[in-house]
């Protein structure tokens, strides 16, 4: 290519990058008002120092100046990019698709112009240009201007390095540590992995241009994604693109993408799909169930069981050598005692119990008759509120609520409420609902363990005996043994089992994960906060058939993830250089 080509085609370069500029111009008193100046003062740089000076008047000191400038071009259009899509006001996706479009080819004239600038092919553009390269290279230079250029040199390409990775990592590939256990067998913590994202349809910052997505998921994939329990409002994602080049910057020692508390947040998250398109989920004891429009019967997804980990006390040697005591939620012990409760309550009948809730309500009603105390109007309903049932307050606070059932002109009746109130909906049909059957019964079996601590509390207290001695009664140090049972079922529940999700409408109809969107839960099933989760917890009564039910703490708020929200899926693991490899199904 001659100078004269070269020098068309570099007044093109300017030309797009300042139509690029134009595109960005924006009249909102924000931050998108950076945009527009930032764009059109580095064009109009480039302008005057390659167009003007370089080729205009023949000035062969601007050579190298020319060629940074196009080197930087790209980052710094993307730059003002990014601040025009920052501010209050959304931008038209035509918009957006028009200021990328000539954000490419700008760059594409950048690097035509860059492959003739080489200085190892400027000879044929201009011998005297090569002349003048070789006598002002940095190994003429003698010095402090030596050393001044050799630091330049190396900023320079440090920034370079930077922004190109950025670069990359938004359309090609990303490198991820593995920051929890969530993952464990398949990753440990500080794991290494490479993320492929071009076929999941990277986008611009900002925006919804992007590349087309190719990728097609399917059950099982390890998937990056963004986190849905953080706010994706334009001023957090402008925050989170700029985390990301301070973080390069910082050679990853500032990381600035904190939430409100300061704390690093768990965003973009590592997990894998579990439910596709199609399906409605539910999880009951450990077992993954779907269903489908062609197909409403409940059946257990057996891939799941590929996966999914839920006793890391029996995972091999290799993988316990990179596990922390606290990775252990459960123990051994604990696991046992759980699958113990499951068995109880599988095997529950609630016909039996019906007679037998009756019963506990007749004998505390005699008990209650005989008792010598003095007693008041106490309103009960108002006292035992939803803090009052909470599952762990009623097995601990036993006696207290004895003694206050006895005391009360109510009691009585209160407890005959407590004790049968869930009858009237003895022979609900839970149509293949699993997990609202489970809790129903888990409700039951709470209920018989404290009816017979509060009537074993109140025969001993009809017979003068005291706290302390009722504390040491051979009954209830036996009762509480079936609570401690019940409250470790409790805590672990919601990370066991999971309800119907999508829920059924309010006519009962199946409700399915809509097309593009995908459910995702960690493989340590116990140590996952994942999508089955919400950041909070609250007081939730265990079953909605019983008025006067027992409640527990659960965060669960199941939500599914639409395809634009995966940034790309985990395609090789290179750290630890001992368990390097494709991940899939590796930890177990």
């Amino acid at each position: 290519m001659n100078k004269d080509k070269l020098k068309v085609l570099s007044l093109a370069a300017v030309f797009s990058s300042a139509v690029f500029s134009v595109l960005c111009f924006s009249l909102h008193l924000d931050v998108s008002l950076l945009a527009f100046p930032l764009s059109a003062v580095f064009t109009c740089f480039l302008f005057w120092s390659g167009y003007s000076q370089l080729f205009g008047k023949g000035n062969l000191r601007f050579i190298s100046v020319f060629r940074e400038l196009l080197q930087y071009e790209p980052y710094v259009l993307l730059i003002a990019f990014v601040f025009r899509r920052a501010g209050d006001f959304e931008t038209p996706y035509f918009l957006d698709l028009i200021t990328v479009l000539f954000w490419c080819v700008t760059g594409l004239f950048d690097l035509l112009i860059l492959h003739h600038l080489n200085p190892k092919r400027i000879e044929k553009i201009d011998p005297e240009w090569k002349k003048y390269q070789s006598a002002n290279s940095i190994s003429t230079q003698k010095g402090l201007k030596r050393i001044l250029w050799e630091v330049f040199s190396w900023v320079d390409a440090l920034a370079q390095a930077v922004f190109m990775v950025l670069l990359l990592n938004i359309f090609i590939v990303q490198l991820y540590e593995i920051p929890s256990e969530s993952m464990v067998p398949e990753f440990l913590i500080r794991d290494r992995v490479a993320v492929f994202k071009t076929p999941s349809g990277p986008k611009f910052p900002l925006s919804n241009v992007g590349i087309p997505p190719v990728r097609n998921y399917k059950r099982g994939d390890i998937v990056i994604f963004r986190n849905p329990h953080y706010s994706t409002d334009r001023k957090s994602e402008v925050r989170t693109f700029l985390s990301q080049i301070v973080y390069m910057c910082t050679l990853t020692t500032v990381n600035l993408n904190v939430d409100e508390e300061g704390n690093p947040k768990a965003d973009p998250l590592v997990k894998r799909i579990a439910g596709v398109p199609g399906e409605q989920l539910m999880m009951q004891d450990g077992i993954l169930y779907s269903r489908t429009k062609a197909d409403d019967r409940w059946q257990p997804v057996k891939q799941d069981a590929r996966y999914a980990e839920w006793n890391l006390n029996t995972v091999k040697s290799s993988i316990k050598r990179g596990l922390t005591r606290e990775s252990y939620v459960v123990s051994q012990k604990e696991y046992d005692l759980m699958l113990e409760c499951e068995r109880q309550r599988n095997e529950f009948d609630i016909s039996l119990f019906e007679i037998e809730a009756k019963n506990l309500a007749s004998s505390f009603e005699k008990f209650f008759k005989t008792f010598q105390g003095e007693r008041q109007d106490t309103k009960l309903d108002s006292l035992f509120n939803e803090k009052f049932l909470f599952e762990n307050s009623l097995f601990a606070r036993h006696y207290f609520y004895a003694q206050t059932l006895l005391s009360s002109n109510e009691g009585a009746g209160w407890f005959s409420r407590f004790m049968t109130a869930w009858t009237e909906n003895a022979g609900h049909n839970f149509n293949g609902d699993l997990y609202s059957e489970a809790n129903f019964k888990l409700n039951l079996m709470i209920k018989r363990t404290v009816g017979k601590m509060i009537l074993r509390d109140a025969q001993l207290l009809s017979a003068g005996k005291t706290a302390e001695e009722i504390n040491e009664d051979a009954e209830i140090k036996e009762l509480l043994q079936t609570a401690g049972m019940l409250n470790l079922y409790a805590f672990l529940m919601d990370r066991r089992n999971m309800p119907v999700f999508p829920p059924d409408d309010a006519e009962g109809n199946p409700q399915y994960i809509p097309q593009n969107c995908y459910f995702m839960m960690g493989d340590n099933r116990f140590n996952s906060l994942d999508m089955r989760h919400s950041y909070d917890n609250w007081l939730a009564p265990l079953t909605e058939l019983d008025p006067v039910s027992v409640t527990y703490y659960t965060d669960m708020a199941p939500q599914y993830v639409h395809r634009s929200k995966i940034l790309g899926t985990a395609g090789y693991r290179f750290w630890p250089l001992n368990r390097r490899g494709v991940p899939g199904n590796t930890g177990k």
